[in-house]
């Protein structure tokens, strides 16, 4: 797998660099700021692109901002936010943008060297992976619609599950359901939110974008 990794810490940025080339990955460009990270993108079209939120020269939300251009400008490109910060407006704009291939994962509550590759791998297959408490606090940022509303507490935890890109089966062995009620939940979910079977449309997205943005 191509990677482009943004991240303006040197010792983490080499870290990362000594990961992924261990693990057989290539790691076509390493940067520190959000315009060179547009660059890389552009000259090395990777797989998957690894970034952190606060980078120069304001240190504040280049490298979400710069993810937005990207998944713009590379819309069939993996994106991993991985930063110790949540800016939740950005990161609900990156997740409207189309959340296939999304990651947004936190530094500190990374504890297995597998978990985080195992991210990445899942998000360069199209998959979305987003840490639990970044879903709560996009959650607390956005207002929630009345459609929203309709559904009932497991149904709601059901839907936050989704958002953090589990699977029915992972749904049902977190939760201790069976896989056939957790089909069951998801289909109200649909059902209330309005999200009626489409060729065109992918629901599963679709209902965790509603759920993020309210």
């Amino acid at each position: 797998m191509r990677i482009v990794i943004a991240e303006d810490a040197v010792v983490l940025r080499d870290g990362l660099c000594l990961l992924l080339g261990s693990r057989g990955h290539e790691v076509a460009a390493a940067v520190g700021d959000g315009d060179a990270l547009v660059a890389a993108v552009a000259e090395h079209r990777p797989d998957v692109a690894v970034v952190d939120v606060r980078m120069p020269p304001s240190r504040t939300d280049e490298g979400l901002r710069a993810a937005i251009r990207i998944r713009r400008d590379h819309p069939d490109l993996g994106l991993l936010v991985f930063s110790q910060y949540i800016e939740t407006h950005y990161a609900a704009r990156l997740l409207a943008g189309g959340a296939r291939g999304i990651g947004y994962l936190l530094k500190e509550r990374v504890t297995d060297v597998k978990d985080f590759l195992a991210a990445i791998e899942r998000i360069a297959a199209g998959e979305t992976v987003l840490d639990p408490e970044v879903v709560t606090q996009i959650m607390g940022a956005s207002r929630r619609g009345d459609a929203l509303a309709l559904l009932t507490p497991r149904e709601r935890e059901v839907l936050a599950m989704m958002a953090q890109g589990r699977s029915n089966s992972a749904i049902a062995e977190t939760l201790f359901l069976s896989y056939g009620s957790v089909e069951k939940h998801v289909t109200q979910i649909f059902t209330k939110l309005g999200l009626a079977p489409s060729d065109n449309d992918h629901r599963r997205v679709l209902a965790v974008l509603r759920y993020l943005q309210g």
